[in-house]
């Protein structure tokens, strides 16, 4: 089987299709994005001696709207773009596509796009505003401070910036599909039909028929290599899974191991590229231990009766509560056009795993990562833990900046420790899930540091200086992300383990070793 990309179709398509990011976006030197379409149409406007109103009136929409357009905080429709263009007698081309008229409006452009990007808002520094009373010298000498303190930050970050930068870039490109992957969902609805498979949980002769299908073996063994979950024989078609684990998590780890062979994953060249592998072969363990079909013919049901919920999903499928979270973020906004987030939290605070494209503000470091960012107290991820009773759900909505929000959380115990595994929505959908009753309230003022990053003011007043705390630094935060192809695998242990159980040869009936 040749090993080839493995993006899936329509996740290739839209990465590389040309599009307007949204307002805030930091892809440098992209022409297209709001703040300098909007810088252009001012530039042109003004070059016109057409007022705001004027062109707002031609285009026919309101003063205020074409405001938001031109200062870059609102992207503009394509209609609304051919509109303004025929008014300002150009092209769409040239204010999407051209170069910025003038050295002084690039400054601008630069400088604003900065602002809005997460470098500057992890800082907290307070923003500039650019206008023609900023000189030309001081934009220059601004975007020179702006470019160094990115570049010093480079420097000082640890070795897994690299991983970051990754798992952002990653996170965007995942954002633009709605998490939602057709490609990887097809390929497993065709996989559970050749099986037989007509529903309900993924039983253990439905897996043993999935691996024969791809013709391959299940091998157990007592002495798996220690930096790895499972090893592929390709040689000799088998998969080693350790012998002693749970069968759930054996089972998804078998699944994801069929994963990279039906999508034909090849050795992955970069950090970034062995993050993409990971992301499909989680999704398509997923989407063969809750086939789409059935989930959202069972979401639309209960949508219908205004109950939708994880832990319903969770128990008609037989999963855990995390993979049930994340498949409902998988389903909700292509279906039902409902938009979701989510997260996974460890008792420390640190959040593991996030995703959102309901708008909800997660913390994040200058590069924009958010894994390895303390969640916010008052979110439901960390309210979870101070639970009186773990074993069910917590519900509550959470007032922040950028809306309120419902929230599911539960806490789970791992090998790593214990995780809260949250799944949200915007209030204005809240209407369709169960426990929207509940009354816990809480509210975040986050990123402001004084939401619950900053000590009270009584409590810092009475300790500051007085306690010297031993911190428990995580061994990744000092380590270099571990060489090689697949990152923390001794590949020598893998192929010492692969030749103690090479099969031993047999003789066929010509008498020829086989």
């Amino acid at each position: 089987m040749a090993p080839r990309s493995t993006t899936p179709r329509g996740h290739r398509a839209r990465a590389s299709a040309p599009s307007v990011p949204p307002a805030g976006s930091a892809v440098d030197g992209d022409p297209a994005d709001p703040i300098a379409v909007g810088r252009r149409i001012r530039y042109r406007r003004k070059r016109l001696r057409v007022t705001l109103g004027q062109l707002a009136d031609q285009v026919g929409m309101a003063a205020s709207a074409l405001s938001l357009i031109e200062n870059g905080k609102r992207e503009p429709k394509l209609s609304t773009l051919a509109a303004i263009a025929k008014a300002l007698d150009t092209t769409v081309e040239q204010l999407i596509g051209a170069k910025a008229p003038s050295k002084r409006m690039e400054l601008e452009i630069e400088v604003e796009r900065v602002q809005r990007g997460p470098m500057y808002s992890s800082l907290g520094l307070p923003s500039v505003r650019v206008g023609p009373g900023l000189s030309t010298e001081a934009l220059e000498a601004i975007v020179a401070l702006q470019r160094q303190l990115a570049h010093r930050l480079d420097e000082q970050a640890a070795t897994p910036e690299e991983a970051r930068r990754a798992n952002t870039d990653l996170r965007a490109r995942m954002q633009k599909l709605d998490n939602y992957f057709e490609r990887i969902e097809t390929m497993a609805g065709e996989l559970l039909g050749a099986i037989g498979h007509g529903g309900g949980p993924l039983s253990e002769h439905h897996i043993s028929s999935l691996v024969s299908h791809v013709g391959f073996e299940i091998h157990q063994v007592p002495d798996l290599p220690h930096s790895t979950r499972s090893v592929t024989d390709l040689q000799n078609k088998r998969f080693y899974l350790p012998a002693r684990s749970g069968i759930g998590s054996t089972w998804s780890v078998l699944l994801q191991a069929v994963g990279h062979l039906l999508l034909e994953h090849s050795r992955p060249s970069s950090y970034g590229e062995f993050l993409e592998q990971r992301v499909e072969t989680n999704y398509f363990a997923a989407a063969l231990m809750i086939p789409e079909t059935s989930a959202v013919s069972m979401l639309a049901e209960s949508k219908a009766r205004r109950e939708l919920s994880v832990d319903d999903l969770r128990d008609a499928f037989a999963v855990s509560h995390e993979t049930a979270a994340h498949r409902m973020t998988n389903l909700m906004t292509h279906h039902f056009g409902i938009p979701t987030h989510f997260e996974k939290v460890h008792s420390s605070g640190i959040i593991h795993k996030a995703w959102s494209n309901d708008g909800i503000l997660f913390p994040t470091d200058h590069t924009g990562a958010v894994e390895g960012q303390r969640a916010c107290r008052y979110f439901s991820a960390r309210q979870a833990f101070s639970a009186t009773n773990r074993l069910l759900t917590h519900f509550q909505y959470t007032d922040t900046p950028a809306g309120t929000f419902w929230c599911s959380a539960r806490v789970e115990r791992s090998t790593d420790g214990e995780f809260s595994i949250a799944f949200g929505v915007p209030y204005e959908h809240v209407k369709w899930f169960r426990n929207r009753d509940t009354t816990v309230r809480k509210q975040s003022t986050c990123p402001d540091p004084t939401c619950c990053q900053d000590p009270p003011g009584a409590l810092a007043d009475t300790w500051d200086g007085q306690s010297w705390p031993s911190a428990r630094p995580a061994t990744h935060m000092l380590a270099a992300m571990p060489a090689g192809a697949f990152p923390g695998v001794d590949e020598t242990e893998v192929y010492r383990f692969l030749q103690r159980h090479q099969p031993a040869p047999t003789i066929d009936p010509d008498g020829e070793l086989t």
